[in-house]
């Protein structure tokens, strides 16, 4: 009898759903999502993520959120088909990538935005990225304990209530 071994099916982590929430790349078909997104998210979430307030999300900022080319790069966090995350990265100045993330206030402390972050830089880094930078708003506490934990040796610059963050990706 000949038996025959199956070799184990390689996952990736970042891929699978846990909690019923997946992480995947954004498309044009997912604007009206990422619209229904934005305009679910708390007046200090929206602050928190866009440094200023913010009503109603404009059809243009959706269109941008969701535009992936050469410098850009989206990711989505979806609980079935509702949008409960969302980052991006892009080209950065000073560094070789810069990103901005923002996880929806009832989703918020559940590792979704740890997620985001580490799927846009295993991304980036396979595209020859080796820093990153990211502003935080200083009162935003939990993002830069967050950012304290991923990359311990990260340089923090405190300028007008931002914190600017340099990070090598390779973490």
């Amino acid at each position: 009898m000949m038996r025959t071994q199956l070799a184990p099916t390689l996952r990736d982590p970042e891929r699978e759903p846990i909690g019923g929430v997946e992480i995947r790349p954004a498309g044009v078909d997912d604007a009206e999502g990422v619209h229904r997104f934005l305009a679910g998210l708390s007046p200090r979430t929206r602050a928190l993520r866009f440094f200023t307030g913010m009503s109603r999300p404009s059809a243009s900022l959706v269109r941008a959120m969701v535009a992936v080319d050469a410098r850009r790069d989206v990711l989505l966090a979806v609980h079935g088909d509702v949008v409960v995350g969302h980052a991006m990265s892009f080209t950065g100045s000073g560094t070789d990538v810069e990103i901005a993330l923002v996880v929806a206030d009832g989703w918020q402390g559940r590792g979704i935005g740890s997620r985001l972050a580490r799927g846009l830089l295993r991304r980036a880094s396979a595209n020859g990225a080796r820093t990153l930078g990211m502003d935080v708003l200083g009162e935003n506490r939990t993002v830069l304990s967050m950012v304290r934990r991923a990359w311990p040796e990260a340089t923090m610059k405190v300028s007008s209530g931002t914190v600017e963050v340099v990070a090598a990706v390779g973490r």
